[in-house]
């Protein structure tokens, strides 16, 4: 299921290219291009999903396979022992600002407590 005015959606029919370093069935990720660490991927489903709050129950194999899939980048960006952030932003007033649920891992950096 895809969106047609979705940016995210055209990276995963190929239509918009990205710099993608991973991918399975159920995820994509590739490099942002506005990076805020020197590591910093962005991982989104396959399935457009608008925001977390639209995440189903059937949607649980998903959620977990975002995070299956940070795991697996951090170890091969060279992150995962020193250590990486996950973020989801949720909505605009959390930050998201395309609307395909996606999930930042940055590292390669310190990283502050608490974030902005």
């Amino acid at each position: 299921m895809t969106d047609t005015d979705c940016l995210f959606c055209g990276i995963v029919s190929g239509e918009i290219n990205a710099d993608v370093i991973y991918e399975n069935d159920q995820v994509i990720a590739f490099r942002d291009i506005n990076p805020q660490a020197p590591t910093h991927v962005l991982v989104i489903p396959r399935k457009h999903i608008a925001t977390v709050n639209e995440l189903a129950d059937v949607d649980r194999d998903i959620a977990g396979a975002l995070h299956l899939a940070a795991r697996d980048i951090a170890k091969q960006e060279g992150i995962a022992e020193d250590g990486f952030r996950t973020v989801m932003n949720c909505n605009s007033a959390a930050g998201q600002t395309v609307f395909h649920i996606h999930l930042h891992v940055l590292g390669g950096r310190e990283m502050g407590w608490p974030p902005g």
